[in-house]
């Protein structure tokens, strides 16, 4: 079955304690962190994933979209990520791997992600290390964009190229998802669906993610 993760950028930031409870029958929780450099927007960092660590025990998903990652994914970790994925076009490759080992030496998952213009391909070198590939389906950097169609194709490559490897990796898909564009990414292979808007705006958000699920 797919997995939900709701996306705590979508969140009244004011009362965060009890939105992460209206939420607590999802997956996981999709904690997003822009720099304003790799991508044109800030969004929040380590003190706010250290509070969030101390009112959920669900996994915490955190999607790095920052610029040179390996310099921070230690102390993500450190403070309570449970799987930490970053930009493959965020540094070069030898950072690259560096980032993702030291995140899987720490004991946590690693992923990467793919920007919409960016190739699944780019990340089939590191798939030895890999324990989530992240589709973007809408330009990093802002929440409530419009699903780009295109990231079908990309999904389903994901797909096999997961499959083609044996690495049993998760394909996660965000931007864009909803009703309709959640049951076209799990028909193109995607395993984890990444919801903001959508679940935070629901007046039944358990409801909301069940449907996302496909079980409604």
């Amino acid at each position: 079955m797919v997995k939900i993760a709701p996306s705590l950028l979508s969140a009244d930031f004011t009362r965060l304690d009890r939105e992460i409870e209206s939420i607590k029958s999802c997956d996981l929780l999709h904690f997003d962190v822009m720099d304003g450099v790799f991508v044109p927007n800030i969004s929040f960092g380590l003190p706010v994933l250290r509070a969030v660590r101390g009112v959920t025990a669900l996994p915490l998903d955190v999607h790095l979209m920052i610029t040179r990652p390996i310099r921070f994914v230690e102390r993500f970790c450190e403070l309570g990520a449970d799987i930490v994925t970053f930009h493959v076009e965020a540094d070069e490759p030898e950072n690259i791997r560096g980032a993702l080992l030291k995140i899987r030496a720490l004991g946590k998952k690693a992923g990467l992600s793919v920007k919409p213009a960016t190739p699944v391909s780019a990340v089939e070198p590191y798939a030895d290390l890999l324990d989530n590939i992240l589709i973007m389906a809408v330009e990093p950097g802002f929440g409530g964009q419009s699903f780009m169609t295109a990231a079908l194709d990309k999904i389903s490559a994901a797909s096999a190229l997961v499959s083609r490897l044996g690495t049993g990796c998760d394909v996660e898909v965000d931007g864009g998802v909803n009703r309709e564009t959640a049951r076209l990414c799990r028909e193109a292979g995607a395993t984890v669906l990444v919801a903001g808007s959508d679940v935070f705006r629901a007046p039944d958000r358990r409801a909301e993610i069940e449907f996302l699920r496909g079980q409604l």
